[in-house]
């Protein structure tokens, strides 16, 4: 069966809703999706019926002890990693990066060095610098070319020492869309004995993630860049994670994964976690199908969710390519990102692009009142912004769809923007 994205959109309610009779069109995606309808009542049913503490003999207790294993189970599957107990549950990725990061930090010492990215949110990069400078430790920057919007990993070679203790990276620029080449870098860091840590929040909701082949250490992600709950998942290589002295008070836990699960968790949210995933198996299962013999070393679910991945980011692609070439086709755009046709498949479809007279505030405030929905500024993107020299002027207007948006969509949002510019 090939996608069928009108099947897609019928799970999700907030698709169909209007403001003065006018549809909404969510093209602010990199900063949160919509969640299908399945989350929304695992998450009630979480609520009304499962609504406990963990731990106890009760029914509702064990109901709860449930539904986190079973978010755990869904993780695991999800990005492939060879245990549940590595799967740590948490607020959001900045927090609990924040968090690791005191962990980390026990490990390392005054003149150690860590490389950090100019590509990256920042929080995949201010939690380290705060270690470093609490630490004294030095911090190494591996930065982009800002006219290929993509790293050169021979510079990463000149960054790394026997001194290198920790390297952090993005899956994929929440700005420019580039898909980075974590493997790859995490090649090379454990070349040096390096940890590595991967910021997988842009890259998991369009890309098939998988910690095994990456060869990472640590690596985060947010539900809710994937159709859930605002939930913050961590996976943690076991042999690492037993060797960190977790920060929690006394009565907690002391193994993996609960000593790293600060107070009570939202078991709500886990449920939505799970519902996410099956609803990412619920696409392999029905449409999938030919994506299936690239993942046979998966079993189970675990194969469904990564052919359904790659069958997403196939179509993604298409509407990307649509957004490139219209937005290029536009007088006085400028897109700040990989935009040739047969490059695709290094970016996301998050697009983001300046314009020479128009503010990126005045051309989101504009779309807006088209209930076309978009980001502008530097989205949290301190260092990508600064290297594209857009921090000091306003950032630039971000447009993010995901596999739920449509071909039509863009044609509205472009058409809207001619009219715009054009005023």
């Amino acid at each position: 069966m090939q996608y069928d994205v009108e099947s897609v959109r019928s799970h999700f309610p907030a698709l169909a809703m209007t403001d003065a009779g006018v549809r909404r069109i969510y093209l602010d995606n990199p900063a949160g999706t919509q969640v299908p309808q399945g989350v929304a009542e695992a998450m009630s049913d979480c609520l009304l019926h499962r609504n406990a503490n963990l731990g106890g003999n009760f029914a509702s207790s064990v109901a709860a002890d449930q539904v986190v294993a079973d978010a755990r189970l869904a993780m695991a599957d999800l990005l492939n990693a060879p245990s549940v107990d590595e799967i740590i549950f948490g607020q959001n990725m900045t927090t609990m990066t924040l968090h690791l990061s005191r962990s980390i930090g026990r490990l390392l010492r005054p003149g150690d060095e860590i490389v950090l990215s100019r590509m990256d949110h920042d929080a995949n990069v201010w939690p380290w610098v705060l270690m470093a400078r609490d630490l004294e430790l030095e911090v190494r920057w591996l930065s982009f070319d800002p006219s290929t919007f993509e790293f050169d990993l021979g510079d990463l070679d000149e960054l790394l020492t026997d001194r290198t203790r920790l390297v952090c990276v993005g899956g994929a620029s929440n700005l420019t869309g580039t898909i980075n080449d974590v493997a790859t870098i995490c090649e090379k860091a454990r070349a040096v004995g390096a940890m590595t840590f991967i910021d997988a929040v842009q890259s998991a909701p369009h890309v098939a993630t998988d910690v095994q082949q990456i060869g990472c250490d640590f690596l985060a992600c947010s539900a809710y860049k994937f159709f859930g709950p605002h939930q913050g998942i961590l996976w943690g290589r076991r042999e690492i994670l037993e060797k960190l002295e977790p920060y929690k008070v006394r009565p907690a836990y002391d193994k993996i994964p609960w000593c790293f699960e600060t107070g009570t968790q939202s078991h709500e949210s886990c449920a939505g976690v799970t519902a996410a995933v099956d609803y990412f198996a619920w696409i392999g299962e029905t449409m999938a199908a030919d994506y299936m013999a690239d993942w046979t070393h998966l079993e189970g679910r675990g194969q469904v969710l990564h052919a359904a991945m790659d069958l997403l980011f196939d179509y993604e692609k298409s509407i990307a390519e649509r957004l490139l070439t219209g937005l290029e086709a536009i007088d006085g755009v400028t897109v700040m990102g990989i935009t040739s046709a047969d490059a695709l498949d290094r970016r996301v479809p998050t697009v983001s692009f300046t314009h020479a007279s128009l503010t990126p505030d005045a051309i989101a405030k504009s779309l807006a009142e088209k209930n076309i929905f978009v980001w502008s500024g530097h989205n949290y993107a301190v260092e990508v912004a600064k290297t594209l020299g857009i921090y000091e002027t306003g950032g630039g207007v971000r447009i993010g769809p995901v596999h739920y948006n449509t071909h039509g969509e863009i044609d509205e949002l472009l058409g809207a923007l001619r009219s715009i510019v054009s005023n």
